[in-house]
């Protein structure tokens, strides 16, 4: 893997204490090397730079961080017994209560709501101790695939700031990759958490539906049957680690599913006897030239590890995005501002009116008959894995293009849907409900970072982990920062 100019030196690290792992920062603690004060200042820092010059924080939560900082810093100092992430800052993004925090969603109509609970998600950090830091963008009720909305304008990358973030998830993919801190929680209704991972340069999960909890306390109540909470780090080991604090049953949550906690292994071990087949296209997207040269790259990185790699990936009906995805997605975003009027949504953006107008037009039997093609989508998944352990795509068909675009409209000449299509490969994975993660796997020309997603069978996120550690150990993506994160 090399850094976009055909280099394969490491560039200089950030020396803040915000740019460590959580590993890292965790294993620091023990050796009485820093404190959770010097840590959140650090983190704190980092924040503001990268906010400066990236928009991608809603409400800073420093004097909170701060003071929660000093607690625990003298709880450890007195002996007492932490939680696994004790001391280690996160970011949470917009859509996902805090209680006492407003929760704008990047929606106008939200502006003056604070919300009383803790989403189940928040509830479990700071049982583990982390220390959340500030709320960080999303687009207007997580609508779209970039961070951009009319209460905090455009959220940018911090590889190149003209460039945008991806989304919705995109304050959160800034930070973890400017080095605000090592854990950011994210969600992903079509790829939310996987394209700013993609597009920023970070490793993100979006786990399997319903593993995480998302009631109470998940704004907003659309995209019911598709939305996911996950992590974004920059190792394989900090996802894992918030996986294993935030999984969980919550009975709240119609969708949470019952079952135990587990341990996810991060050990590099070869990926000997794990079949992955592998997709450049789905049979059906298209893809930049430098994706698809990335890609190839990465699979023979996958092959130098011992996995058994086919390019026999599924195909996917061609028609997957305007016949299932739109009726599901747009029937469940207009089902959110349900008894909205127009006078109500004049503050929102013409692009989001105009998918609740869609979702709006859209009948009961369209949104059924989209379930039965759903279905069909799942089933070809469900014979994909009776002969692999996994499958690998690309993350997104394209890199970060210019900031305040919604998307393109077309890629290596093919027109394609400026909402969705340049996505081709994340919003199939919503469909059907597997896990699946994006990592590093190379850079374009013009040096910004290009995605490879994982995905594996329902609940079997260590598969995941095990072909991404392998892929992290071979090619260490954690070493390349972009130059913003150098300045902070």
């Amino acid at each position: 893997m090399t850094d976009g100019s055909g280099r394969t030196a490491f560039p200089p690290a950030p020396t803040g204490l915000g740019a460590l792992s959580a590993t890292e920062i965790v294993a620091g603690y023990r050796r009485k090397a820093f404190t959770p004060r010097d840590v959140v200042d650090d983190t704190i820092a980092a924040l503001k730079v990268t906010n400066e010059a990236c928009n991608a924080i809603v409400t800073p939560m420093y004097e909170q961080a701060r003071a929660e900082a000093d607690r625990i810093t003298k709880e450890m100092r007195a002996g007492e017994v932490m939680g696994p992430l004790a001391g280690v800052p996160v970011t949470v993004k917009d859509l996902v209560f805090v209680a006492g925090v407003p929760a704008y969603a990047g929606s106008p109509m939200n502006t003056a709501f604070v919300p009383e609970v803790d989403a189940a998600v928040v509830s479990a950090l700071k049982a583990s101790g982390a220390i959340i830091t500030c709320k960080t963008t999303t687009c207007e009720s997580g609508y779209k695939l970039t961070a951009d909305s009319p209460v905090t304008g455009t959220t940018r990358n911090p590889w190149n700031p003209g460039r945008t973030s991806g989304g919705s998830s995109g304050g959160a993919a800034a930070g973890v990759a400017a080095g605000c801190g090592p854990i950011a929680i994210g969600t992903d209704g079509v790829g939310s958490i996987r394209v700013p991972s993609s597009f920023c340069g970070v490793f993100g999960l979006k786990p399997t539906f319903g593993l995480v909890p998302r009631s109470p306390g998940f704004s907003p109540p659309s995209w019911a049957s598709l939305a996911h909470t996950g992590p974004i780090t920059r190792t394989v080991a900090d996802a894992a680690l918030t996986l294993e604090i935030i999984a969980g049953y919550d009975m709240r949550d119609a969708a949470s599913l019952p079952v135990p906690s587990r341990r996810f292994d991060t050990g590099a071990a070869a990926l000997n006897g794990i079949r992955i087949a592998a997709s450049v296209d789905l049979g059906y997207a298209a893809v930049s030239p430098d994706v698809t040269a990335a890609f190839g790259e990465a699979l023979a990185i996958l092959d130098s590890c011992g996995a058994q790699v086919s390019m026999d990936g599924p195909a996917l009906d061609p028609d997957i995005l305007e016949r299932t995805l739109k009726p599901i997605a747009f029937t469940e975003q207009a089902a959110a501002v349900a008894g909205k009027t127009t006078a109500d949504l004049a503050g929102s953006e013409a692009a989001y009116r105009d998918v609740v107008g869609v979702g709006r037009r859209y009948s009961g039997t369209d949104y059924v008959e989209a379930g039965y093609r759903r279905g069909q989508a799942r089933n070809a998944f469900v014979k994909l894995f009776e002969r692999v352990d996994a499958l690998v795509t690309p993350t997104v068909a394209v890199t970060a293009f210019e900031a305040g675009q919604i998307g393109v409209g077309k890629i290596d000449g093919r027109e394609v849907d400026p909402h969705l299509g340049w996505s081709p490969f994340t919003w199939p994975i919503n469909l059907a409900g597997l896990p699946a993660a994006t990592l590093p796997c190379g850079f374009d020309r013009d040096g910004m970072p290009i995605g490879l997603q994982i995905v594996a069978p329902w609940l079997d996120e260590p598969t995941i982990f095990r072909i991404a550690a392998a892929f992290e150990a071979a090619q260490p993506w954690a070493r390349f920062w972009p130059q913003l994160a150098l300045r902070s």
